[in-house]
């Protein structure tokens, strides 16, 4: 797995490892029973996807609960979907989840010999490529995504594959960073957000070009979106705090050692929330339906929680 993933990933393990134990196994269980006949996991509706599968993986390995009778089921789903036309997005979830699956049972659904598949991959990610030098989501986009420039970095690491023109990603990030130290998704966008910010700094940090003393801007707009609720907001105009953006806020935070600027024990608050009785997360307020994807952020958020704690 790569550097940045790995790091994030064990952190993520220390601080569940301090959570309930109850609490733990109640979620565990919910995420285990989200697994389809066909070894993978779904959103709220529809088949079984790569996307979902790799965060039910994730988060069933942060708790520690990643079994092998769910590790071989969902190996067999991902081996059969290699074959398949997926989308870009599922494409990349596809290696995240048979990184975790290897890093975290030895099980390998990309062998290191299938040069051929990685080549194919990188060329198909090549083709996301812009003038700007950032990654556009389609092959039809001509201005790069914060976010989809962060996946395919992360995707070049765990392929074990340089990403081309580095310095050229780098130069792109930094067209896209704000005046008020947060970053854009896309260069049209009028506000910077709390996730575009943490993909940018990740980017910057799996390249080795993070300085955090260069991001104090950075790191104060990213605290100044931590809501009356306790969660962070994506944004200056959305007005109520959700899982994902928690979650990357902290990590954010954290990758800029600027975590102290923030109440963890209200982001906590604000987690533990959003759990449904019979296990799972909801990713806002209004929300009324868990799902895997936000089980995974209200698992990690409240294990950011944990280590930052103890860190402090």
């Amino acid at each position: 797995m790569s550097g940045y993933l790995n790091e994030l990933t064990l952190r993520l393990a220390i601080g569940a490892s301090q959570l309930d134990q109850e609490m733990r196994d109640t979620h565990a269980t919910w995420l285990r029973r989200c697994q389809r006949d066909d070894g993978g996991f779904a959103g709220r509706e529809g088949e079984s996807d790569p996307y979902y599968t790799a965060f039910a993986l994730r988060a069933l390995w942060v708790l520690g609960e990643l079994d092998e009778s769910v590790a071989e089921g969902a190996a067999e789903f991902l081996r059969k979907r290699m074959t398949q036309r997926d989308s870009v997005i599922d494409l990349i979830s596809l290696i995240f989840a048979a990184a975790v699956l290897e890093m975290a049972t030895g099980i390998v659904v990309i062998s290191d010999d299938d040069t051929t598949w990685r080549s194919n991959v990188a060329n198909t990610l090549g083709t996301l490529r812009c003038a700007d030098g950032g990654f556009a989501k389609t092959p039809e986009g001509r201005a790069g995504s914060t976010y989809q420039t962060f996946l395919t970095v992360l995707c070049h690491e765990l392929m074990d594959v340089p990403v081309p023109d580095a310095e050229g990603i780098v130069r792109f990030l930094e067209t896209q960073r704000h005046d008020e130290g947060g970053y854009l998704e896309i260069r049209v966008a009028k506000r910077a957000g709390v996730n575009p910010t943490a993909a940018a700094i990740g980017t910057l940090k799996t390249l080795g070009r993070l300085d955090p003393g260069h991001h104090t801007e950075t790191a104060d707009f990213v605290a100044d979106m931590q809501s009356d609720e306790g969660g962070f907001t994506a944004n200056t105009r959305i007005p109520f705090a959700d899982l994902l953006s928690s979650f990357t806020a902290l990590t954010t935070l954290a990758d800029l050692n600027e975590a102290e600027q923030v109440s963890l024990p209200r982001v906590k608050q604000y987690a533990e929330s959003m759990q449904v009785s019979g296990g799972g997360f909801v990713g806002f307020t209004l929300d009324q339906t868990p799902d895997v994807e936000y089980t995974f952020y209200g698992l990690a958020t409240l294990a950011m929680c944990a280590v930052l704690t103890a860190d402090q």
